[in-house]
């Protein structure tokens, strides 16, 4: 059998203060950005304008990279298919009795989806318009709901993984990071191409779900329980 790891100790503190800090940081950030986008600051708007435009008129002229970023969106990184992915992991959690990691991937979810649909409805920033659209989008802009869902799932699952599997090899590692780097620039990405989104609103989406993941894990405390890793992941 496999030791339990020691719990984490950084030079700057323990995980939890580590954590708090990231949350600190991402959430001023986060605000700052929420200050801009509702005071319509000049610069950020022609950017984000520029920007869409840009990946508009591309998507326009190359109808093929458009199905794909619509199947991307729509299916792969929907946020209902991450959120189903996070709710097996639950259940998958509670069957091995770690209750306190399924506490913090639940705690996640909900406070993500509240967080994200109160800022939505107080800054009521519209989406981009087109006569043209590649894809359709309702409720208010800011902040990326897809890109805020991407950020908390693909990082409390990653982070799991990491906790749960402290010996996997490099390879698993490597995968596992890329797996999550991947999707969560790729669901910006698919958001601003198909013209739904401006790209600050994709940003504070990752900078508010950087800040849930951080935050609710200080409350929650995961590694506290960590699991012995499953032999096939020790290459």
């Amino acid at each position: 059998m496999h030791a339990p790891p020691a719990p984490v100790v950084t030079r700057g503190g323990g995980p939890r203060t580590v954590c708090l800090r990231y949350c600190a940081a991402t959430a001023a950030v986060f605000l700052l950005l929420l200050a801009l986008v509702a005071g319509r600051w000049g610069p950020l708007v022609v950017a984000d304008r520029d920007v869409v435009v840009a990946f508009h008129s591309f998507g326009v002229r190359h109808p093929g990279w458009t199905r794909v970023n619509l199947v991307l969106t729509d299916r792969v990184w929907d946020p209902a298919t991450l959120r189903a992915l996070m709710a097996a992991c639950i259940l998958w959690l509670l069957w091995r009795r770690a209750g306190r990691q399924a506490l913090w991937l639940a705690v996640c979810g909900i406070l993500g989806w509240v967080l994200q649909q109160a800022v939505k409805a107080a800054v009521g920033r519209p989406r981009p318009h087109w006569p043209d659209p590649l894809d359709t989008a309702g409720y208010a802009a800011f902040p990326s709901g897809h890109a805020m869902t991407a950020a908390i799932a693909c990082g409390a699952l990653l982070w799991l993984f990491l906790l749960r599997h402290p010996r996997a090899g490099t390879p698993w590692r490597v995968i596992a990071w890329l797996l999550a780097a991947v999707s969560v620039a790729g669901v910006g990405l698919t958001r601003i191409y198909l013209g739904v989104h401006w790209p600050s609103d994709v940003v504070g989406g990752w900078l508010l779900g950087a800040a849930v993941l951080t935050g609710t894990a200080a409350l929650c405390e995961p590694w506290r329980t960590p699991a012995p890793p499953l032999r096939g992941l020790d290459v």
